[in-house]
């Protein structure tokens, strides 16, 4: 298995049924799209098909959302073995998935639910990683939850979780902003601790999306414009972040493409004026 993390420093978007004929039929300004691994993970048929066919025109990144890196009973083998047939077929430019969990056992919650931070959780996380990158022969990226509760049980910041979890497996990291912007704004986390914390040579991806306010806290809801907030979450963290790919992520209330491709447009300005002294020169 390769352990080098590749760098790409484009911009792109969410591949989504209401966009595909724009993909396929006409020259869409990105430097790559993502898809939600799971929706191709299947033998034969449409999907395939138009996956097969948007990578022969753009680079595509693999984001999973039910590995469930995170259950102590270990990753299922049969999941591995989908997942490792897509990235065979299509040679993606990440692999990347949720810190997070969702099943146990024979329980499927549907949803990516928080992990305590603790050494017990991050043996059972590394573990399960090192399976999961010798499973797909590669590498992987994991990003970073959006979380609503906290644990009593932890024991390390999210922050220093992810810094030792990289080391320990050589994993990178997929930042995503706007959950690292609702998270610390729900638990009243220092961002500039986070940043300073987690080991900005390993992230290789960020996300940029939308929130809506709860009743009494954030919700990582995808389905709005990036915020203002967020927007300026994003050029702090270009400014200290190495090459990095960035993607705007919409799952709900898809707007026109023409919309999203003015996100992007804004996403490339930002990161321009605000790379790292190093790279700018």
């Amino acid at each position: 298995m390769s352990t080098s993390l590749p760098t790409f420093a484009g911009f792109g978007l969410g591949l989504r049924k209401e966009h595909y004929h724009d993909f396929l039929e006409t020259e869409v300004p990105v430097d790559f799209v993502e898809v939600i691994s799971e929706n191709f993970m299947v033998d034969g048929g449409q999907p395939l098909d138009i996956l097969r066919r948007v990578r022969e025109r753009y680079p595509v990144a693999l984001h999973g959302v039910s590995m469930s890196i995170g259950s102590a009973d270990g990753l299922k083998p049969a999941y591995l073995r989908r997942l490792r047939s897509v990235v065979d077929r299509l040679d993606p430019l990440f692999v990347s998935d949720h810190l997070s969990w969702s099943r146990f056992e024979q329980f499927n919650s549907h949803d990516l639910l928080p992990l305590p931070f603790t050494e017990e959780t991050l043996a059972i996380v590394c573990r399960n990683i090192h399976a999961a990158q010798e499973a797909v022969g590669r590498p992987m990226l994991f990003e970073n939850p959006s979380s609503y509760v906290t644990f009593t049980a932890s024991t390390l910041t999210e922050w220093e979780f992810l810094s030792e979890m990289t080391r320990r497996t050589g994993c990178g990291l997929l930042l995503d902003v706007n959950n690292l912007f609702v998270s610390a704004r729900n638990h009243g986390w220092d961002v500039e601790a986070y940043l300073s914390g987690i080991p900005v040579d390993r992230v290789r991806q960020i996300h940029l999306a939308g929130h809506t306010q709860g009743s009494d806290m954030l919700i990582d809801t995808h389905d709005q414009p990036v915020g203002v907030d967020v927007w300026a979450l994003y050029a702090r963290a270009g400014s200290v972040l190495g090459p990095v790919a960035t993607m705007i992520e919409r799952d709900d209330a898809i707007p026109p493409l023409a919309d999203l491709l003015g996100e992007l447009d804004l996403a490339r300005n930002l990161r321009q004026r605000h790379l790292p002294l190093q790279e700018a020169a």
